[in-house]
């Protein structure tokens, strides 16, 4: 049949591998440390490919998480429960996403007794999404769960998003069912419509209709192997997606508060006086309890509304509000650093240019720039790409070339 999956081949079906010649002992007659290694090559290789080519990546992203929270997820085969396991695993993943994405938002939806809920809408809160999930951690798993009922509220959320920016969704799911009130057929037309991306992670065995949703939208769908797998999965979803055709391009206003604090209480921001310090801060305003008064904080160039934290929507003119470090944060993505290029070891390559650790024998590879000529080790190779963002003997040589031009 057309609709039918690409026919895979089985692991058994595949070729005898000897996996374990691999693996051998170091010098003290451990294991860990060629295992390490072993991982860190693979994590090398799949950073490599991601880095490879020209790609457009979305630099805002609207994305929803739905959460199982079935019966199903009371389960104890991840521990404590899948249930509880999923929401720790997701305070990383939230806190790490808008570490990557700070100029995006995330929104959480859960499903159970089959129907969905909204406990946190679109927002680019980080502490208010950790909370929320701390909070669900006192929730009940019960019933049976929803998929149509949580896409068509993830579609209602992010229909009407600006074209520019990219529409996803993440769905955690742990039941091999789903109770729809509907043909969720329409649903996925109404999906690839809007241009909305599911990507689906599964925690128990893989669903025909999970992966029939991905593959139409464009998203990815996973089964976990274990814990750590599934932890990998998740912060996977933190690479900000390939751009599928063409995205609109599109010029997006901007504020940049820069919050100051006299020695009288009086702030004046972006030669915008307060006169009237303290201020209502409009992050706190609603919650019952809270002190929203504040005599520091950002206030909005364009309204001088006050905020506590930024990046954040502003309420009364809808004016986004950054800083500088938010947007170069964001650029990482779209213009990522060239691979290194793996050598083999020489005895002319002393020591790593990133951690002056000295390179021996014991490593068979080293990892060169390809503009500086540098000499770095794995962990450093790793470090630059996935932290650094560039490579430190290119910013050493720039930034010797504009000492000497001064």
């Amino acid at each position: 049949m057309a609709d039918e999956d690409e026919v895979k081949e089985y692991r058994w079906e595949s070729g005898y591998e000897k996996t374990w010649e691999a693996i051998k002992e170091d010098d003290d007659g451990l294991l860990e440390s060629n295992v390490a290694d072993l991982v860190a090559r693979a994590k090398r290789k799949r950073a490599a490919l991601k880095a490879s080519g020209a790609i457009q990546l979305g630099m805002m992203r609207h994305l929803f998480v739905i959460v199982d929270s079935s019966e199903c997820m009371s389960l104890q085969d991840l521990k404590p429960t899948r249930f509880l396991c999923v929401l720790k695993l997701l305070e990383l993943f939230v806190h790490e996403f808008f570490d990557l994405n700070p100029i995006s938002q995330l929104g959480i939806l859960t499903t159970k007794l089959k129907r969905s809920d909204k406990v946190a809408v679109l927002a680019g809160n980080e502490k208010k999404h950790i909370e929320t999930l701390q909070q669900l951690r006192n929730s009940s798993c019960e019933g049976e769960p929803s998929l149509q009922n949580s896409l068509e509220m993830a579609i209602n959320g992010l229909k009407n998003m600006p074209s520019h920016t990219s529409r996803e969704v993440l769905v955690l799911y742990g039941s091999l069912t789903t109770c729809d009130p509907g043909d969720i057929q329409h649903t996925i037309k109404t999906l690839k419509e809007n241009k909305i991306r599911v990507s689906i992670i599964g925690l128990a065995a893989e669903v025909r209709i999970c992966r029939e949703i991905a593959r139409k939208t464009g998203g990815t769908y996973n089964v976990l192997l274990d814990d750590h797998h599934l932890k990998e999965l998740i912060l996977n979803q933190i690479q900000p997606p390939a751009v599928e055709g063409a995205m609109e391009a599109s010029l997006v206003k901007m504020g940049f508060p820069g919050g100051t604090t006299s020695q009288d209480g009086v702030s004046a921001i972006d030669g915008i006086p307060n006169d009237h310090a303290p201020a209502y801060c409009l992050c706190h305003i609603e919650n019952e309890g809270s002190n929203s008064l504040s005599s520091s904080g950002y206030n909005c160039p364009q309204c001088g509304s006050r905020y506590c934290e930024l990046p954040v929507e502003c309420k009364q003119c809808g004016l986004t509000l950054v800083s500088a470090p938010h947007l170069a944060r964001s650029y990482h993505h779209l213009f990522p650093i060239k691979p290194f290029i793996e050598r083999s070891y020489t005895s002319n390559n002393s020591f790593c240019f990133g951690c002056v650790k000295p390179l021996t024998e014991a490593e068979p590879n080293v990892y060169e720039c390809e503009n500086c000529q540098r000499i770095f080790c794995l962990d450093c190779d790793l470090f630059v790409r996935e932290t650094l963002h560039t490579c430190p003997g290119c910013a050493s040589d720039a930034n010797r070339a504009h000492m000497n031009t001064k």
